[in-house]
């Protein structure tokens, strides 16, 4: 199961809006006959891929697949229906696919069929590993992942606006990498204003579909001669704005390929844009900041996983701006716990990552 977990992960960034799938098949002696991972541009399933390079051997094997098999046809045939006619005796998988066409109904087929199936095998792990997957399954809207990088006394620019660079290298190599890893960037207009970025994946690797890059402004600030509106074209730009901007001024943009959505709210009540990305097949959104954009997500719990790296400087300065900004909270008893934490070192720096905890009074 390690394996087809291993086997998974290999389609990060070349799965969405799809799910990442590993497979392992094993004769009864033990032996690995046959091995597949999906790439959602290669089409065939990692069940199909293994399957064909186990050949005959697949009689009486055992199939470890990293998530349950679908039962109906989608792009392709259903998975479960290869596995039956290649005379899998029994499949092994850790958890059931959330997506309401597949639920439980692949094990129920397999079932049907006579194989014996086993789930549950390293299922805290295939969550993990599929978390974005089956956050937007079930909430029907982006997995929200808040990353900044901080001084080690908290601030993420001098009082003067200086913020590059905070992290080094090594940090913001790590970056690219989980920026491969999401459909889209979101930042606020002040930040694309004023440290005017790219938000591209410069990981060097593979992708299904190129990022896309989200701003947030209540006024249309950006300028058409910025990276972003310039770059348009070779990677979608979404600029979500609540002003209704002057007709030539969006139409300048357009003109650029960059896609103006004008909102009757405020764009800081953000359920709605996360609704609207949802309704996009935007399965997962890396918010870089700044500080008014983090502290809104914060406050409407709307983060599901937070990575901080920390360099080891200090900024100084009551106006250098701090990581947070928003409402925050009243008292310690109400601030942000995480859990599941990781600490990671980048050169001189530290990636601390975790999962917000729902607070008291969300349950409330």
């Amino acid at each position: 199961m390690r394996r087809a977990l291993d086997l998974a992960s290999r389609g990060a960034g070349q799965v969405s809006p799809s799910p990442l799938v590993g497979c392992v098949i094993v004769t009864p002696e033990g032996r690995s006959v046959g091995e597949g991972c999906f790439l959602y541009s290669e089409v065939n399933h990692a069940e199909t891929l293994a399957l064909r390079q186990a050949g005959e051997h697949a009689e009486g094997a055992t199939a470890y697949i990293s998530l349950e098999p679908h039962a109906h046809h989608g792009r392709t045939p259903p998975c479960t229906e290869a596995l039956i006619k290649a005379g899998i005796k029994r499949v092994v998988a850790p958890i059931e696919d959330p997506n309401p066409l597949v639920s439980g109904k692949g094990f129920e087929r397999l079932r049907a069929a006579g194989l014996d199936v086993i789930v549950g095998v390293l299922a805290r792990e295939a969550a993990l590993l599929n978390e974005k997957y089956i956050h937007f399954m079930k909430a029907k809207r982006p997995f929200v992942h808040l990353k900044l990088a901080v001084s080690l006394d908290g601030r993420v620019a001098t009082r003067t606006g200086d913020s590059k660079w905070i992290t080094g290298a090594e940090s913001r190599a790590r970056v690219h990498e989980l920026r491969h890893e999401y459909d889209a960037i979101l930042i606020g207009s002040r930040t694309a204003e004023r440290d005017d970025p790219l938000l591209t994946d410069r990981s060097g690797l593979k992708r299904h579909r190129p990022i896309t890059r989200i701003v947030l402004g209540n006024h249309l600030t950006l300028s058409p001669e910025s990276n972003l509106v310039k770059s348009a074209r070779d990677s979608p730009v979404v600029v979500f704005t609540s002003q209704n901007p002057d007709r030539s001024h969006v139409a300048e943009f357009e003109a650029h390929g960059v896609e103006i959505v004008c909102l009757s709210h405020g764009v800081h009540e953000l359920s709605g844009i996360m609704d609207e990305l949802g309704k996009r097949s935007i399965q997962s959104v890396l918010v870089e900041g700044g500080a008014t954009v983090a502290g809104a997500f914060l406050d409407q719990w709307l983060v599901n996983k937070i990575s901080f790296f920390i360099a080891p400087i200090l900024v100084g300065g009551s106006e250098a701006p701090a990581a947070i900004g928003g409402s925050g909270v009243e008292s310690i008893a109400d601030a942000v716990n995480l859990e599941n934490l990781s600490v990671v070192h980048h050169g001189r720096d530290v990636e601390i990552t975790g999962y917000p905890i729902i607070g008291t009074k969300d349950a409330e």
